[in-house]
């Protein structure tokens, strides 16, 4: 499975749904996660690394300094509405595996990046298949900002507009960092993303 995103769900007193996606398949898995653990997965995704390390960094290091590494994690299990998984790793040769929550499973993974994999009867039972007609329009970008304007001339000034914006923005995302304001830096790292594409 790929990480499809993180989405806010109003329902479960402002958790996260955490989407996962079939790598090769049409089917989607929601879960639900705490705002903590949106969290660390969302630096982890944006590239953010904050001055200190957060906690799954911290696992991180550990890990590695016992020359070990995450091999995969596996979500395994599904009881009551409760996910359940494994992170199998590699210690000096020998697998082992180690019980955990998905969320700082797949937190661990995206920092080895490591592969996701849940069990078929699990995204049997709580996944979801999408249309495919609606992936392909999620999937096609709006013709309007690919295409190229008659007036040459506006260029110059849109684009010294368009950089200036940039810098801006870069300041304010490293002032955001330095304030360990991650929620603001993504939202900044999410509209420089924008601005360069």
């Amino acid at each position: 499975m790929d990480i499809l995103g993180l989405s806010t769900s109003p329902s479960s007193g402002g958790a996260y749904a955490l989407i996962l996606n079939e790598t090769d398949g049409k089917r989607r898995l929601p879960i639900i996660i705490g705002t903590f653990e949106a969290q660390a997965i969302a630096l982890e995704l944006e590239n953010i690394k904050p001055p200190r390390p957060m906690t799954h960094d911290l696992m991180r290091n550990i890990i590695q300094s016992f020359n070990t590494f995450v091999k995969e994690i596996y979500i395994n299990d599904l009881r009551e509405g409760t996910f359940y998984a494994q992170i199998v790793y590699d210690n000096n040769g020998e697998t082992l595996t180690q019980d955990s929550r998905p969320s700082d499973a797949i937190a661990l993974a995206i920092r080895f990046n490591a592969p996701i994999f849940v069990s078929d009867h699990i995204v049997e039972e709580a996944g979801i298949e999408t249309d495919p007609q609606m992936e392909e329009h999620e999937e096609s970008p709006p013709m309007q900002e690919t295409q190229t304007s008659d007036a040459p001339s506006e260029e110059p000034a849109a684009t010294s507009s368009k950089e200036s914006r940039i810098r801006m923005l870069e300041k304010s995302l490293t002032a955001a960092i330095a304030e360990e304001d991650y929620e603001k830096a993504a939202k900044i790292r999410d509209e420089l993303n924008r601005l360069k594409e």
